[in-house]
């Protein structure tokens, strides 16, 4: 599908997630950061959102995480908009930043415990998350450490088990894996895998195509704020005659530098 146009044969309430004509204009802009952007989400979708830098990615998951409103278009996140359900929404979503969301100061388990208080966890439900997203992380013996002695695969892995502290239905993950070794990359890819599997809905951006190709049923390449192409790996490749998604990626959005 060509441009994410929304068909209206389903009810909202059918998908995870569902964008329509979402626009954005940051002031002083020259061009909107999204641009009649649309997407559509089934429950248990491990989605790719692929796009050169400034295409609007990290715009796209703050709007459909409830960060910020959009200018024009509606968010509907299992049936429900922002407008009337901000707070049951709010409940059943998790997000994993681009940037690194933790205090250097203070030992990975003092994170959790201040984060899952932001969320309302206490007592023993609390102590039983920070448990389990210690062991997600591959951090239990380094509980007690402060923040600030962790390598950046550490701290990327901290803040995924920070994400996942209210048990979300849906996971919005932007560029989790940037900038880390093999091995932490290995262990975040094993644990979402087995998250999608127990039926969480996942939108993650990244620059790594083998990572899309390895972890997303569906994938979008996004640019200029819209939606310019959406399938399964497998089909836009034959579709677009492509040897691999990196050619493909590049047929669609160009070889220009973005990053001046």
């Amino acid at each position: 599908m060509k441009d994410g146009s929304i068909p209206i044969a389903h009810s909202a309430a059918d998908f995870a997630i569902t964008a329509q004509s979402l626009v954005k204009r940051y002031k002083h802009a020259t061009s909107p950061a999204l641009d009649n952007f649309n997407l559509q989400l089934h429950k248990g979708e491990f989605f790719g959102l692929l796009g050169p830098n400034g295409a609007g990615k990290t715009t796209a998951i703050a709007i459909l995480s409830g960060l910020f409103p959009p200018d024009r278009g509606t968010v509907s996140i299992m049936g429900m908009g922002f407008k009337n359900k901000s707070q049951p929404i709010k409940e059943i979503l998790g997000l994993v930043p681009q940037d690194i969301a933790l205090y250097n100061p203070l030992s990975a388990a003092e994170n959790l415990v201040f984060f899952g208080k932001m969320y309302g966890i206490k007592g023993d439900a609390l102590q039983n998350r920070i448990e389990r997203s210690l062991h997600l992380a591959g951090l239990v013996e380094h509980g007690d450490r402060p923040v600030s002695t962790f390598s950046g695969g550490m701290k990327r892995r901290l803040n995924l088990a920070v994400g996942l502290l209210n048990d979300p239905q849906i996971l919005f993950l932007d560029e989790p894996t940037v900038g880390i070794d093999a091995q932490s990359r290995h262990l975040i890819h094993e644990q979402l895998i087995t998250l999608n599997k127990q039926g969480m809905t996942i939108l993650y951006t990244t620059h790594y195509m083998e990572e899309a190709m390895e972890l997303c049923s569906r994938i979008g390449i996004i640019d200029g704020g819209r939606m310019i192409e959406q399938g399964s790996p497998a089909e836009l490749l034959q579709q677009n005659q492509s040897r691999n998604l990196e050619e493909l990626f590049l047929q669609l959005t160009g070889k220009g530098l973005r990053d001046t």
